[in-house]
């Protein structure tokens, strides 16, 4: 947690080469590419508060099934909508 806390959320996610808003986008993309879908609901949370769209986030997950595979998807658009319903 230590590392986690202070190199990632601490030191990576506040460089400036990259906005917050960018690093939810790759971040999410990358979850769902690896179908990591214990992690997703904190993201997508997190990617909504840096400014990431419920509509964005929608899509992002929609063109990445076409490059991870619809049996990778499935499972993290429920996950999503769960989010998404909670948000609102």
């Amino acid at each position: 947690m230590q590392l986690t806390d202070e190199v990632l959320f601490g030191d990576v996610w506040e460089r400036s080469e990259l906005s917050k808003r960018d690093r939810s986008l790759v971040t999410v993309a990358a979850l769902i590419a690896g179908g990591n879908s214990e992690q997703l609901p904190f993201h997508l949370q997190r990617a909504n508060e840096n400014g990431v769209t419920e509509a964005e986030l929608i899509e992002t997950i929609t063109h990445l099934a076409f490059y991870s595979g619809w049996p990778r998807r499935c499972p993290l658009s429920t996950v999503a909508k769960e989010i998404f319903k909670k948000q609102q």
